[in-house]
């Protein structure tokens, strides 16, 4: 084969640039965890003494992580006075974790990542599954800070909206199981927002529930809230107005078992919500910067976790309407639709 020249120059230098971002990644959690960005935000122009004066680190490991963080634009830097500045733009999403585009926590996951990449390597030759308790603890704690941001933007003002005639149903008080809730973000906004309904959140994960619990001890909702131990195909209950799945349903071994027993659950007129990472139908329509994300998610946590479980579905994260309609329908459900959207989430809302 005859190698172009240009094509392999352009190629190499996106690989430079991945290395870059990659090995990058790290000095962002760094940021993160010091403190430097919330150092930063709103303080204007800055030497590294200064920087390092305001979050009490060593001035010569400040110039090296400013100039690094100017090379790769998450810093502005001027030559002349020799100063450092954190834009606003910047701040709202590397040190404001109540911003609505706060990307910090994100950082973790790819920490966690690097650390779970043994366990992965070892199931792609095994064809096992790696489960969801096996990741490291980073995931779980960058997850809920990730998810945070755009629950914080969507879940209340739109997601919920989209739905027939919910939000009067929860606002008069109304049954609601948060199936998959994880360490409790959505389950916990919804009952802040509804406190006349009752919110149930299920996950299969103790370790999550357990902090499920205090989150919603310190968010002043257990009057109406409370989180319990349950495989999403045996939650218990029934007659609930609204069961909702947030980014999860993907991840489960037996996506079909669910549904099933979700339609089961429901209440007459009752409702499946179904939050799914964004995603179009055919390959070559979601290989996009934001598919590229979300397939290295599904390599390394989604698939592994299905895998893991009984039914080995393995939907990934980039499953896309079609299949999930199929699920709901397989489940038993006869009404289904694509209720909103937004750059990265997928909302369904599905009938018995």
């Amino acid at each position: 084969m005859t190698l172009d020249e240009t094509r392999l120059k352009e190629f190499l230098g996106r690989v430079v640039g991945d290395l870059g971002a990659a090995m990058s990644a790290v000095l962002v959690l760094i940021g993160d965890r010091l403190g430097l960005y919330r150092a930063m935000a709103g303080a204007g122009p800055l030497t590294p003494a200064e920087l390092a004066a305001r979050a009490g680190i060593a001035e010569r490991y400040a110039l090296e992580w400013l100039s690094n963080q100017a090379a790769g634009g998450y810093v502005a830097y001027d030559a002349t006075s020799g100063r450092f500045t954190l834009p606003p733009e910047q701040a709202r999403a590397l040190a404001d974790e109540s911003s609505q585009v706060f990307l910090a926590g994100a950082f973790q996951i790819v920490a966690s990542l690097f650390k779970d990449e043994p366990k992965i390597a070892r199931a792609f030759r095994s064809g096992e599954g790696v489960a969801w308790h096996e990741h490291d603890q980073a995931l779980f704690d960058g997850g809920e800070r990730s998810v945070r941001a755009r629950y914080l933007a969507n879940l209340v003002s739109s997601w919920i909206p989209a739905l027939d005639g919910m939000v009067a149903r929860l606002r008069a008080g109304a049954r609601v199981a948060d199936v998959g809730c994880g360490q409790g973000i959505s389950t916990i906004m919804m009952a802040r927002s509804f406190p006349k309904s009752r919110f149930t959140g299920f996950d299969f994960h103790a370790p999550s529930i357990e902090r499920a619990r205090a989150a919603a001890r310190a968010a002043g909702v257990e009057a109406n809230t409370r989180f319990e131990i349950a495989d999403s195909k045996a939650f218990p209950g029934s007659g609930y107005d609204l069961v909702a799945c947030f980014d999860c349903l993907h991840d489960m071994g037996d996506p079909v078992g669910v549904a099933g027993h979700v339609r089961r659950s429901l209440a007459p007129e009752g409702l499946w919500m179904i939050v799914e990472p964004f995603a179009h139908d055919q390959l070559e329509e979601n290989l996009t910067p934001v598919g590229r994300l979300f397939y290295a998610a599904s390599t390394m946590i989604c698939v592994p976790a299905s895998l893991a479980q009984p039914g080995r579905a393995a939907l990934g994260t980039q499953a896309g309407e079609a299949r999930i309609r199929e699920v709901a329908t397989q489940g038993g459900f006869r009404h289904f639709r694509r209720a909103v959207e937004t750059p990265f989430n997928l909302v369904f809302e599905a009938r018995p």
